[in-house]
């Protein structure tokens, strides 16, 4: 029988190569805090066997931002990764000193996907960003960031991505999440550092912070291994299960709280509104006042507060307009349908 040649290339992260074939998991020294307890970040790295794309994974850019740790985890045990050509790179935890504090931020209260592409002298978060790019990102040909909404917030699945990109718009589509948020990249972000090297990437929002969420976490797996597909890292899918084709939204914009008080919300994430539909009521606690927060535009609902305590100004809902927002309705029922599992390792069970 005649040997399968293979063509291959090492990839080499820290001081470590990985060679085709292998798997490896890295811990990339970050910092030593003043305990004098080393803090590092570790690295999953799967090498194919054949040549192909370099895809980066990463999550916990922002430390209370948990889905994306899970959806990592359930990814490494994929069954399909056995046939991957390129190179995987998945970093389940960028900020460690974030999660361990249960905190969107660094020690210093830096927001870390305001500081790339840092600098290898900077301040804690410049040279965290520095790491993650020199050691991960320079050596990708695309990225995957995976995030929830802030503390108190949840979002509905979507990606945001520059779609003036052609293959960034492409990939947007191939990952199947119900909404496409046209987002012009924002300076210091982690999806703007790597655009300007030549690595489009994009940004996966879904969830709460500090919660799991199973429609979240299994999309994102099968969001993923999608894109791998599109990229030919993997084989293509021999699933049946029926997608929706994602809706994009060209813009979006938040209505705020008119002052203050307790929020109750009459509507879900998801929900298809129109322009003065009732969203949500603020109360005062200590008399019969009520407030109506009316829509003031046409579209989803991709964003909600969770926090019935709001003061005046207080973003309560974002909203991003399109056209034809029953067809994300449905794109939306499609993507939380839960026998539409393919793509999950085998032992993994929805848990909603």
């Amino acid at each position: 029988m005649a040997r399968v040649k293979h063509d291959g290339k090492p990839v080499t992260i820290g001081d470590t190569e990985i060679p085709p074939g292998a798997r490896k998991t890295l811990p990339l020294p970050v910092a030593m805090l003043y305990t004098r307890t080393p803090v590092e970040m570790p690295v999953n790295v799967i090498n194919g066997r054949d040549d192909g794309p370099r895809l980066f994974v990463s999550a916990a850019v922002h430390g209370d931002e948990l889905n994306g740790i899970e959806i990592i985890r359930r990814l490494r045990k994929a069954p399909a990764l056995k046939r991957l050509r390129g190179v995987l790179l998945m970093v389940p935890v960028v900020n460690s000193f974030g999660v361990l504090q249960h905190s969107r931020y660094l020690p210093d209260r830096r927001d870390l996907n305001r500081c790339f592409p840092g600098s290898e002298t900077g301040s804690l978060a410049a040279r965290l960003a520095n790491l993650f790019m020199s050691e991960i990102v320079r050596k990708c040909t695309h990225g995957i960031d995976l995030h929830t909404g802030a503390i108190h917030r949840s979002n509905l699945p979507q990606i945001r991505c520059n779609l003036s990109d052609p293959d960034t718009e492409r990939l947007a589509r191939a990952f199947g999440a119900p909404v496409i948020i046209d987002a012009q990249n924002r300076d210091g972000s982690l999806r703007g550092a790597a655009a300007e090297i030549g690595v489009p990437t994009l940004l996966y929002e879904a969830g709460e912070a500090l919660r799991f969420d199973e429609i979240c976490i299994s999309g994102g797996v099968r969001g993923i291994l999608n894109v791998m597909r599109a990229l030919g890292m993997l084989p293509p899918s021999r699933s049946k299960a029926a997608t929706k084709e994602a809706v994009v939204a060209r813009s979006s914009s938040w209505l705020r709280s008119p002052e203050g008080g307790l929020f109750r919300s009459h509507v879900r994430l998801g929900a298809r509104i129109d322009t003065g539909d009732l969203m949500g009521t603020v109360t005062d606690p200590f008399s019969d006042a009520e407030t109506e927060l009316l829509a003031h535009t046409r579209g989803i609902v991709i964003g909600r507060s969770r926090l019935p305590l709001v003061n005046e100004g207080d973003a309560l809902f974002h909203i991003a307009r399109m056209a034809r927002p029953g067809e994300a309705t449905k794109a939306i029922r499609a993507f939380a349908d839960p026998d539409h599992q393919e793509g999950l390792p085998d032992d993994e069970s929805a848990i909603i």
